[in-house]
């Protein structure tokens, strides 16, 4: 009875959903190894924040090496020190505990610190120097890390440490620079040209809206010299909205020396302007030009 209620009780300790790494650890403290590893191995293994999944791979590998599993053991301490490579056990753990750490830190931290290098030079090679500067740093204090010391200190990764100092200040002072200057804005567009204002209207006989030009002016000039016969002419004048003779053309002639007399004489004729609803506008007007003999 004694028995059975022993297995009970251990039953409803390590069920499912009362496995929790405080579980696994008092299992590990009362030297329950295999009953903790139990409970880690059911533990989640995603979604969970990182301290607890390192918590979990220590005791892991706590419990492999109690047991004996030694390879087993390693292989959780590489993850261990993979996630978190300044880790070490607690002081309160075995001489044996620590020593296998140690072992464990000194093969892989070098794999690490080159693997370091490699990430932050890519970073460097895209021009993310905050990210680079980080890395760089990380690396170089991994390095003065006492179970990786001595091994800096010779090639490759003496040299590997030459090169991240470097590149370390490099992006350093590429992150710290002030950005460029933003682009110099576009030239306005030069103004648009003002409209030109289109050419008045210039009316006519034709456009009964008009009120024609009423003359106040209008002489030709007498014909020079002898008549035989009368004689026609048209001159087609432009009166502008004061009234003033604008152009003057003969369109008919007279006589050559005549149309010079008439075209001169129509510059100086005078109108009161033409009208529409009240407004002055142009008018082309057709003088006709009678020469009759004295």
């Amino acid at each position: 009875m004694t028995s059975l209620l022993a297995v009970l009780l251990a039953v409803t300790v390590l069920a499912p959903g009362e496995d929790t790494l405080a579980t696994a650890r008092d299992l590990y403290a009362s030297a329950a190894y295999e009953d903790a590893l139990a409970v880690l191995n059911r533990l989640p293994q995603s979604n969970q924040p990182l301290e607890v999944t390192r918590a979990v791979a220590q005791y892991r590998a706590l419990c492999l090496l109690a047991l004996g599993r030694n390879a087993e053991a390693e292989r959780a301490i590489e993850a261990v020190i993979a996630g978190d490579p300044s880790f070490r056990p607690a002081a309160d753990v075995s001489p044996r505990v620590r020593a296998t750490f140690t072992d464990v830190r000194r093969r892989v931290l070098p794999v690490i610190i080159q693997q370091k290098y490699t990430s932050a030079k890519s970073a460097f090679d895209r021009k993310e120097f905050s990210d680079a500067a980080s890395t760089f740093t990380q690396m170089l204090v991994m390095m003065t890390d006492p179970d990786v010391e001595p091994v800096a200190a010779k090639p490759p990764l003496s040299d590997l440490r030459t090169l991240a100092s470097g590149f370390r200040d490099l992006a350093t002072a590429a992150a710290a620079a002030p950005p460029p200057p933003p682009p110099a804005p576009a030239p306005e567009p030069a103004p648009a040209p003002p409209p030109v204002p289109a050419a008045p209207r210039v009316y006519t006989a034709n456009d009964q809206a008009v009120v024609p030009p009423i003359v106040i002016r209008q002489e030709l000039p007498p014909y020079p010299g002898q008549l035989v016969i009368p004689r026609q002419g048209m001159i087609d004048v432009i009166i502008d909205e004061n009234g003033v003779v604008q152009t003057a053309t003969m369109t008919q002639s007279v006589t050559r020396q005549y149309d010079s007399l008439a075209i001169a004489a129509a510059k100086s004729w005078r109108y009161r302007p033409a009208m529409l609803d009240g407004m002055p506008v142009k008018y082309r007007k057709a003088v006709q030009v009678s020469v009759k003999p004295h």
